[in-house]
């Protein structure tokens, strides 16, 4: 009996082998420089922080120690206000889009989204600065706040938009087939269901709007002193590190270093939290 040439299978097996250690290999590649950044910010800023560090306010030049307290309430402050401005809008704008995909109305929400999601954050700042900032007469966390909002509401939509679309149409039907009005079915039955994509945008979102600096910079401003009034000027975490980064004093320095260790770890325990949840709230369907 003859053998059949087993040469193109070998041959198919090397190079699904050799594609594999390709990706293999890629894959490694992209998280080298994320760990080379973790690294190097932890070992400038693991030194600096401590809990004077995290419950005091910065102090005046030439006067050792202080603290970031300020940013961290501040940045505390200003983010959760975007997000209350933000997650509501943005969900119920996506259940428009997921339930109504062909209407003018839907077309051009859908295409304002994707403009509004390229558009820099710092014309963003701009905008709101004569929008808000000018008209109040001074600068605030609360012009802050909506300028992270605004840069919030694309991922929230999309987020909600996309995690919609893949649930099947027979869940909204047997919900409506037993009666259930129809505003009912869309926050008890499909929400829920899509509840892990839904707070995944959600959570990326917000870590996404963290570290912004350049729509604070018109808006929130900064200020040296702990202050809760979002209707005053507010420091921030990324304004704090950009200002005392390039700032000629040692002290202000270490500041920064030690307030962009606790900005990437907020950053990390953000997505971490995301990664648990989604799966402990995930349903097979």
């Amino acid at each position: 009996m003859n053998k059949k040439p087993t040469s193109p299978i070998n041959y198919r097996l090397a190079k699904s082998r050799a594609y594999q250690v390709l990706i293999i290999i890629f894959a490694m590649a992209i998280t080298i420089p994320l760990f080379f950044i973790i690294g190097y910010i932890f070992v400038q800023g693991v030194q600096k922080i401590n809990w004077t560090f995290l419950t005091h306010i910065p102090k005046p030049v030439g006067e050792s120690g202080g603290g970031i307290a300020n940013a961290l309430v501040g940045s505390l402050i200003i983010v959760a206000v975007a997000a209350v401005i933000a997650i509501p809008i943005g969900i119920m704008c996506g259940i428009y889009l997921s339930e109504n995909k062909r209407s003018k109305l839907a077309y051009w929400s859908r295409l304002s989204v994707d403009i509004l999601q390229g558009v820099p954050s710092i014309v963003i700042g701009i905008v709101v600065y004569f929008w808000i900032v000018k008209p109040a007469g001074g600068f605030s966390a609360f012009s802050g706040s909506i300028a992270l909002a605004i840069m919030m509401l694309p991922i929230v939509v999309r987020s909600t938009e996309e995690t919609l679309k893949l649930l099947p149409d027979s869940l909204k039907e047997a919900a409506l087939a037993l009666g259930i009005p129809y505003h009912r079915v869309i926050l008890s039955v499909i929400v829920p269901c899509g509840i892990s994509g839904i707070l995944s945008g959600v959570i990326l979102s917000v870590a996404r709007i963290a570290g912004e600096t350049a729509p604070l910079l018109f808006t929130a401003f900064g200020n040296p002193y702990l202050s809760g009034d979002i209707r005053k000027p507010m420091q921030s975490l990324p304004l704090l590190i950009f200002n005392y980064a390039t700032s000629p004093y040692d002290d202000w320095r270490d500041l920064a270093w030690g307030a962009s260790l606790i900005l990437l770890l907020w950053v990390l325990l953000l997505n971490i939290f995301t990664k648990v949840i989604t799966r402990r709230w995930k349903i097979q369907l």
